[in-house]
């Protein structure tokens, strides 16, 4: 646990699950770029929700799936800052966590889960969409971590 109160805990934890959602946001608007100027075709949150509940996915109208997609992403995102917060303050604290958080986060989409999921093994292969995909989670642990907000008891 972050710390040993656990009322300090769990308060970490929920400024932590604030942060994540507000980082999955930013990633949101990131990716808007990226897709718009073609170096991501399809995003993580979609890919996941195609393979994993693709009969949902299908039920879904047309024009309701991006609002799912980004919904999904943002509770995830929400997920992983709790689990931010959940890191010993001291942690927390350092510059270079943030970003080191992101990054574990893209890590382990492109080494366990995408594979697991065998999601688009064609994405796997383009530099420049790995590299923007890696650039949006780097902003995620940016967003995270920015400020002394999840650090405070």
């Amino acid at each position: 646990m972050t710390d040993r109160h656990p009322r300090r805990a769990a308060s970490a934890a929920l400024r932590g699950t604030t942060r994540g959602a507000f980082a999955a946001m930013a990633m949101s608007g990131f990716r808007q770029v990226t897709t718009g100027l073609g170096l991501v075709e399809r995003t993580p949150p979609e890919e996941v929700l195609r393979q994993t509940a693709p009969s949902l996915f299908r039920r879904i109208p047309v024009d309701r799936r991006q609002a799912l997609v980004e919904l999904v992403h943002w509770a995830y995102g929400a997920g992983g800052g709790m689990l931010f917060g959940l890191l010993p303050r001291s942690l927390r604290r350092q510059a270079w966590t943030g970003p080191a958080y992101g990054f574990a986060f893209w890590a382990v989409f492109e080494a366990g889960l995408a594979p697991l999921l065998g999601i688009d093994d064609r994405r796997h292969h383009d530099a420049r969409e790995r590299l923007a995909l890696l650039a949006d989670h780097l902003l995620y642990g940016v967003v995270v971590a920015a400020s002394p907000w999840p650090n405070a008891d």
